[in-house]
């Protein structure tokens, strides 16, 4: 099943993300290589692709995994929450309708 991971950053969070973004994305391009990862990316701070220093408020992952359990336990494992960067963390099921 599919579980929607979204995340919620703490204030001034992009020196924590920059600090821990290499071994973030290579747990994400795991997810990518099995199959497994529908999206995953930030919330920009502003409305721009790229928001500089504004930085980003949070982040959503939509990935397949066995269970709930599984799914959190992946969440919980990853480095933005170790280095800082998650204020919150919310997983929950998620069921893709389109495209």
């Amino acid at each position: 099943m599919l579980y929607a991971i979204i995340s919620q950053d703490v204030a001034e969070s992009l020196p924590l993300r920059k600090q821990a973004r290499a071994d973030h994305l290579a747990r994400l391009e795991t997810l990518r290589d099995q199959g497994r990862l529908i999206l995953a990316g930030p919330h920009p701070a502003i409305d721009s692709d790229d928001p500089g220093e504004a930085g980003f408020t949070g982040s959503l992952v939509v990935a397949e995994f066995e269970s709930l359990e599984a799914a959190q336990r992946w969440a919980d494992a990853d480095p933005y929450i170790e280095a800082g960067v998650y204020a919150q963390v919310i997983v929950k099921p998620f069921k893709k309708v389109l495209p």
